[in-house]
């Protein structure tokens, strides 16, 4: 089963992403503290007034209540990014992924897994679908026939 981040988790994330406070966050709504902290407690729902205030500070509205990004919320870069990629062939996309997942995970943990023929030069800590270390700058036959 899927894990779904709730309107309140998303409401705190939109917060937290606008670098404000709960007391902060409440009063350009036109809120009490302990109201917002009502709201990202899921114990009470915002109305179209406060959700109108936050719009008019920066909060994405529709990822707060939709869970999906609005293009306004994104940066240029974001928009770009997002453009690009959804143009690239599958390929590309794959690769592209695998470039920020690796990027963001930390030296001892980020590793790439090979899978099917490889007739390429790789760099850094390779491995094989059988878990086996591919050395740096060696190609590695995993199937079919060695192309050089």
């Amino acid at each position: 089963m899927e894990h779904t981040v709730s309107l309140c988790d998303r409401l705190r994330e939109e917060r937290n992403r606008q670098g404000l406070s709960q007391p902060a966050w409440g009063e350009i709504a036109g809120v009490t503290k302990k109201t917002q902290m009502l709201y990202e407690a899921g114990d009470r729902m915002p109305d179209a007034a406060y959700l109108a205030a936050i719009a008019a500070a920066g909060a994405d509205i529709q990822y707060i209540v939709t869970g999906i990004r609005s293009a306004q919320a994104l940066s240029r870069d974001e928009v770009e990014l997002l453009e690009t990629y959804r143009a690239a062939p599958l390929a590309v996309k794959a690769a592209a992924i695998g470039a920020l997942q690796s990027g963001s995970a930390s030296p001892t943990q980020s590793k790439q897994v090979v899978h099917g023929s490889v007739g390429q030069l790789a760099a850094g800590d390779v491995v094989n679908h059988e878990g086996v270390k591919i050395e740096t700058g060696k190609t590695e036959k995993s199937g079919g026939r060695r192309k050089r």
